[in-house]
């Protein structure tokens, strides 16, 4: 297997063999605390992945799939969440139950899990900001699903940011409005952290980290106590109202599915008066910042809005 061009998969994940060990669900309806693991990177295989499909119940589960070489650069981008997530690498050359339950066709290929849940992503290397726009959009749902624990390395050394010999590692503080917005979001208050972000961005505009945290919490108050059933059956007997479309896109995003959601309002916009195609800019304008300026889903996205909008 080798590497190929970065793309979003499409199609189910047959885990059922492995999800039978998974607690039932159900459970993540509430906001989930921590747990200690041996590392935030383990080593998977066909024999200990149900332990972590449990996990998968408090802190959401990365996997990657690779051909015999792990990604340095993917171990950064999860270790940077802090123990917000896990990475589980799997030699999918030595392990085929996982392989074929993955539906993996090229190596690496990387999906998460979710309250037991498979979720595919994406196959090839992603540069890290583009990987890190993916996990952002993973805790998103993650959020929604009630999974919002931190795990915590038995082993810190193995887990700390290198440090000088005897020295315990620093973590740098996140600026106040910052870390208030963060503690809030960590205790579902959503409100409360919309307005620490905004009080932050008040003070300094250019804070691009406020503008996508703003972003991401107003994503999660939006679809805060809603079922997704419910919103995708308004969306199907409205197509042509904004609001009931704006809501349904607010579940692709928050899904993975941008491609889906820009879709969606780029061809729902030309047929809108003007008040409805200003609440289609601004949504599409905070899923490019949720997204990130540089993922060319977005370049493609803000390139057909441009067109249609002059």
């Amino acid at each position: 297997m080798t590497n190929v061009p970065s793309s979003n998969l499409r199609g189910a994940i047959d885990l059922s063999p492995l999800i039978r060990k998974a607690p039932p669900q159900g459970q993540g309806d509430q906001p989930t605390g921590g747990t200690t693991v041996p590392s935030l990177v383990i080593e998977a295989n066909d024999a200990n992945f149900g332990q972590l499909l449990e996990l998968s119940s408090t802190v959401p589960v990365i996997v990657e799939l690779h051909a015999g070489s792990a990604s340095a650069s993917l171990e950064r981008v999860i270790r940077g969440y802090a123990g917000r997530l896990l990475l589980a690498r799997v030699d999918a050359t030595a392990n085929p139950q996982l392989t074929q339950a993955f539906q993996v066709v090229a190596a690496p290929t990387v999906a998460a899990v979710i309250g037991g849940r498979p979720l595919a992503l994406y196959e090839g290397e992603l540069p890290e900001a583009e990987a890190g726009s993916v996990f952002d959009q993973v805790l998103a749902a993650a959020a929604q699903n009630g999974v919002t624990g931190v795990a915590k390395a038995a082993d810190a050394d193995s887990d700390a940011t290198s440090s000088p010999e005897g020295a315990e590692p620093v973590e740098e503080p996140l600026p106040p409005h910052h870390q208030e917005a963060f503690d809030a979001i960590d205790r579902g208050d959503y409100a409360t952290a919309i307005k620490e972000y905004r009080t932050a961005i008040a003070q300094d505009p250019r804070d691009h980290l406020a503008v996508a945290g703003l972003a991401q919490v107003s994503l999660l108050s939006r679809l805060d106590g809603s079922s997704a059933e419910d919103i995708r059956s308004a969306a199907a007997a409205a197509p042509d109202d904004a609001r009931a479309q704006l809501a349904v896109a607010d579940l692709d995003v928050a899904g993975g599915h941008l491609d889906d959601a820009f879709d969606r309002l780029l061809i729902l916009f030309p047929a809108l008066d003007p008040a409805g195609k200003d609440a289609v800019r601004t949504r599409l304008v905070s899923y490019f910042e949720i997204a990130g300026a540089e993922d060319p889903r977005v370049v493609a996205a803000r390139r057909r809005l441009t067109a249609l909008l002059y």
